[in-house]
């Protein structure tokens, strides 16, 4: 399986796409944003994004108990309004940003949450879109992405199997040539004993699509693990530091963390290869170590060869164990030295 986004090919024999979310960790610094994309790219990241909204576009500026945060030591005490207010990116930067983004060579993309963020996002040009996990049951939203025939990746946290189906049935019903589904944990940050990795291979042959992670938790460990599991697509968020605080300062990871997870998906990603069996390139120099028939006691022409004179033992360079039992009784058809590996012109 595999998809285009963005002109990039993701799944099955292409190297795993790699997505720094930089949500509102620019705390309203708009060179605070920039450094964050020189900090992606300079980690390996092959794409930074973005999270295109308003406080009045998310929700409403309303302070009764519905709209009240009472979750995440970083968020409560405080309306939606009010968080979103702090969290969302102003959206006259975002055009200045896909540019110098795409300048470093990063993709740009952006996971809209209404249908204005999408027709701004349609004027940047943006290549692929990103459904929140929060989103994946709103079908005006699914039907107005879908309608753009974009590619898109929907994070999958909370959703049951019927949430994700009614979602990539309403997106590609709309038009929407490719659907990759990515694993979430909707808790901030999320816990090791709570990501159940295991979903990513059972999403993986339950939708047939290409498969990733967005991954909440601290450190490399859980997107390795999702590599392993089959993952094609990491998101992780990144911030320049965790003392400038902020919404999602405390599941962020600052630059040298965010490098060094993208060098471990690398790794894993090259340690699991392909199958293959037989002597790989990197054995071939020691294949010569393993085990073969030797003759271990001199022998005179037509003598019998038999357990004292003969063993398998190390280096290779005889007739291979299997036809040792062949070889026993045989008579040797000329003088053999002791320490001579053995090969079917000296056997009579």
């Amino acid at each position: 399986m595999e998809i285009d986004i963005g002109g990039r090919k993701i799944g099955e024999g292409h190297r795993v796409f790699i997505v720094a979310e930089m949500s509102g960790n620019h705390n309203h610094s708009y060179e605070k944003a920039l450094q964050i994309i020189d900090a992606a790219a300079d980690a390996g990241a092959d794409a930074i994004k973005l999270q295109t909204y308003t406080p009045d576009t998310i929700t409403i500026d309303s302070d009764k108990k519905y709209f009240q945060v009472k979750v995440n030591d970083a968020w409560a005490g405080q309306t939606l309004y009010e968080l979103y207010k702090k969290a969302c990116t102003p959206w006259d930067w975002q055009p200045k940003l896909k540019k110098y983004a795409e300048s470093k060579g990063l993709m740009f993309f952006s996971t809209p949450f209404d249908n204005t963020a999408v027709d701004f996002l349609e004027k940047m040009r943006v290549g692929v879109y990103k459904i929140a996990s929060f989103e994946i049951v709103d079908y005006p939203l699914l039907k107005k992405i879908g309608q753009t025939k974009k590619p898109v990746i929907v994070s999958r946290g909370m959703a049951s199997v019927e949430d994700i189906e009614f979602a990539v049935k309403t997106l590609k019903d709309n038009g929407c040539p490719n659907v990759a589904l990515l694993h979430c944990v909707s808790a901030y940050p999320a816990k090791a004993e709570d990501m159940n990795l295991a979903t990513i291979a059972d999403m993986a042959e339950r939708f047939k699509a290409v498969v990733g992670l967005s991954d909440h938790s601290l450190g490399a460990n859980t997107s390795v693990m999702a590599v392993a599991l089959g993952a094609k697509i990491i998101e992780k968020h990144i911030i320049l530091s965790v003392e400038d605080g902020g919404p999602d300062a405390a599941f962020s990871l600052e630059p040298h963390g965010f490098q060094l997870t993208v060098q471990a998906v690398r790794a894993a990603e090259r340690a699991l290869g392909c199958s293959q069996y037989g002597a790989g390139l990197a054995e071939l120099e020691n294949i010569v170590f393993r085990k073969s028939l030797f003759v271990v006691q001199d022998l005179k022409k037509g003598e019998v060869f038999s357990e004292k004179n003969m063993r398998s033992i190390r280096p290779g360079h005889g007739l291979a164990p299997k036809h040792y039992d062949e070889v026993m009784g045989k008579r040797a058809a000329t003088d053999i030295e002791r320490g001579t590996p053995i090969s079917w012109d000296l056997i009579k």
